[in-house]
Parts: C-alpha cells; structure tokens; sequence
C-alpha cells in the first residue's frame, strides 16, 4: 500500500488551507456490504471464525461503542465482518483519507491524529452514536503492538465511556498478529485467525462504575501476549522468512548490549558487533546453539529494553539526535515531502529542525503518553510522527541501525516520569 505525495517547501505547506472537518457519515448497507466483500478474500485465506459471547444482550439495532485490540491491518476486515450488517463508524488515522477522502467518509471513517489532542473526535464519536443511531469502532491503543504484547491505554478512556452511555462490545482476536507482525515488512504467513466478540458493559454498569474502574475493566481485555499464545496452542510459522527485520524490535544485543547492530534475516537474528546468534523456531521462542539465550521469549527481550530505556532517562543519559527526511500532513490530499532537518528527543521532549533553517517544532514530554511510530509506513521507510492541529510531521531517520521502538518506549516512560512528578508536586501543595 502507497500513498499519495508530493514534494513542496514547508512555507508552503504552512500556507496551504487545512482539511475541512465533517460530521461523520452513517455508512448505508451499500459500503458496509462492499467493505465485507472487499475483505472476504483475506478472512478465506485465514479461515476465520467469530466467536460471540453475550451478543444476545445488544438490541439489533442498538448502537455500542467497539473496543478493539490492534494486531495488524486484518483486524479492520474482521470487524466488518463479525459485526456485519451493523453500521458501523470507525475511528482510524488522518492520513489514511489522503487521495480518498470521499471514499473513507462513504465507509463511516472518522479521522483522527494518532497521539495527539482531538477535541473533535469525542463530539463525533458522540453525533454518530446518538444521532447517527450508528455503532462506532475503536482501537484504543492507537498503534500496532511491535512485541505482540498491549500497548499503553489512555487514562481518558473510562471517562470517555462514561460519556457516550452507550453498551461497550470488546473484539479481541487470535492469529491476527502470527500472520502479519508489523515488523515482518508486510510479509504474511499461513495462519488461522479468529476472534472473540464479547458483550462487555451495560448502560447500568457503566453509570455506576467510575471512570477508574472502567479503566481496570478495559485493560484486563487488553492483556494479552501474542507469542505466548502462539507457543501454548502450538500455532506454527513455517515461514522462512519469520524473522526478517526482528531487529526492528529486539534492536539491543544482550550479550555485548550494543544497539542497533541487530540483523533479522530468514529465521535468524544476529548481532554484529559480537556475532551471537538467535533462531526463532516456527513457534516464537528464540534459541542460541551456544551460550547464555538470555530471552527465548520476546516480549521479556523487549521489555527487558524499556527498562534499559527508563534507566538511561533517570541517569539522565538518553538523548536521540539524528538526520531525518520530513514529510508533512496538514490536509487530505497528500502527504508533503517538505526536506530535510533533524530529530532530536530528551527529557525535555521533541524538537525538530531544519528545512533550510525554516522548521522549528517542539513537543512537550507530557504532550502524549505514547509516540505515533510505525515500520516501513506506505513502503516509504521507518517513521516517527510528531504534531499537533496545526500539521503532523512524519520524520523517516537517515541513520544506520533501528531507533524507532526505542524512541517509542522512551517517549512513554519519560510521560511516566513527568505524570509522576506533577502528582507528587499535586500532593506536596495539599
């Protein structure tokens, strides 16, 4: 999949009109059949199946609020289908309507910025359940999982549920990311995929329940470990090339803990400063024909990195500095290829320069609790997206080695340092 883009100077782009906003569009069962259909090869291939748990309490014509894990571009074929012919408005990403606005908005799209301050997206989400009658979508956690693990979940959501007053349905699925991880660069394997489509809360439920406690209730649904999964059901990946660009994630070498000479090839990941080897077997755990393993499961590897991540922050170590090709979005009809500038990434949160000395951004720490960060984005390369209301810049590092996981797991842990920090300053002024 491409995108639509062309090359313009950030003046330019600053000046031009920014992307009208509409009110949502109930999707009538002309796009909802289409939108099955066009999934229907996808959900053969896999021989899906949809298990439905407490279904029977939503009204037909009942609208819900959707909640969704996020494992890979499959899971948007399989709400369409599970949920089918229950019109559905779905929350997805801004640049996803650039080329095909009019055709997004047909579907029931709702745009969004990933990570980034939406006022708008509640009322709309609002219009399409109580005035629209429509069901909408949501994945909460906005980003694919790297590791096959949850990812962060916005502390604003049980506050958001409390809101809408709608029943919440939650659709986790089961193969989705064996199939197709986001570090696989596309690469799909032969995998069965299913998901559970459970009732989750009442109306009732939800009105006597504070916001916190439907966060704890939401994020229960949201534990999971995919690789674990993978390993008890004896689900097998005989495809050859199941470790190609792991490194994208396992991007630290545990053995000599160099960063960025990780190589995922085939079925093997290599360091190359130190040569130790790692074989991912068809069932995802990680071998070594000599010495210490260190991590045959993944996620421990992973998780083991954003403890060396936060470590680096409290010792105030971490800085990212690093060349970058800058894109921008600022309306729907392309993405703007605007020169080049730099990165750099603290404590003190994002700054980003250059364009010939006319680009100067900066983010602050506790501007986002995670970082919009994807592998080999519309085929263009790894990106990490920063922004506001005003344009979103998507930053393709000119590097050798893999920063982006890294960048992501920094940029949450210094938002949980800084909430910290301004509870404890909210506590010392009582």
């Amino acid at each position: 999949m491409k995108i639509r883009s062309k090359n313009k100077s950030y003046e330019t782009v600053m000046s031009l009109p920014k992307g009208k906003e509409y009110k949502p569009k109930k999707p009538d069962v002309f796009f909802r059949t289409l939108l099955r259909v066009v999934s229907l090869p996808d959900l053969l291939a896999v021989r899906f199946r949809a298990k439905y748990i407490d279904m029977d309490k939503l009204g037909k014509k009942e609208p819900c609020l959707v909640l969704m894990n996020h494992s890979s571009f499959i899971d948007l074929e399989i709400a369409a289908s599970a949920l089918y012919p229950r019109p559905l408005n779905i929350i997805c990403t801004t640049d996803a309507f650039v080329g095909k606005n009019w055709l997004m908005r047909q579907l029931g799209c709702i745009p969004t910025r990933k990570f980034c301050s939406d006022p708008a997206l509640v009322r709309n989400m609002q219009y399409a359940l109580h005035t629209l009658g429509s069901s909408v979508l949501m994945f909460p956690e906005a980003g694919y999982t790297f590791d096959g693990t949850s990812t962060t979940l916005p502390d604003y959501l049980g506050q958001c549920i409390k809101m809408l007053g709608v029943p919440v349905v939650m659709i986790r699925t089961y193969g989705a990311f064996a199939r197709d991880p986001l570090y696989n660069n596309l690469q799909k394997r032969r995998v069965r995929v299913s998901a559970d489509v459970r009732y989750l809360l009442s109306p009732d439920e939800i009105a006597e329940k504070s916001a916190e406690e439907l966060n704890g209730i939401v994020s229960e649904q949201f534990v999971f470990d995919n690789f674990r999964w993978q390993q008890e059901n004896r689900v097998a990946v005989k495809a050859p090339f199941r470790a190609d660009f792991l490194n994208r994630v396992l991007y630290k070498c545990p053995h000599c803990l160099t960063e960025g000479k990780m190589e995922g090839k085939g079925t093997s990941l290599t360091c190359r400063q130190c040569g130790k080897v790692w074989e991912l077997d068809e069932f995802g755990s990680l071998h070594t024909a000599e010495g210490e393993v260190y991590f045959s499961h993944i996620p421990d590897w992973f998780a083991w990195e954003r403890e060396c991540v936060r470590q680096e922050i409290e010792a105030g170590t971490y800085r990212l500095d690093v060349p970058v090709k800058i894109s921008m979005l600022v309306d729907s009809k392309c993405l703007y290829h605007v020169g080049e500038g730099r990165l750099v990434h603290s404590e003190e949160g994002f700054v980003l320069t250059g364009c010939d000395g006319t680009l100067e951004y900066r983010q602050k720490p506790t501007s986002s609790y995670s970082l919009n960060a994807d592998y080999y984005w519309y085929e263009l390369g790894d990106v990490i997206s920063i922004g506001d209301h005003r344009g979103l810049y998507y930053c393709f590092p000119q590097t050798e080695g893999d920063i982006v996981a890294k960048t992501r797991l920094a940029t949450e842990e210094i938002w949980k340092i800084a909430r910290a920090k301004m509870r404890a300053r909210r506590e010392n002024r009582k």
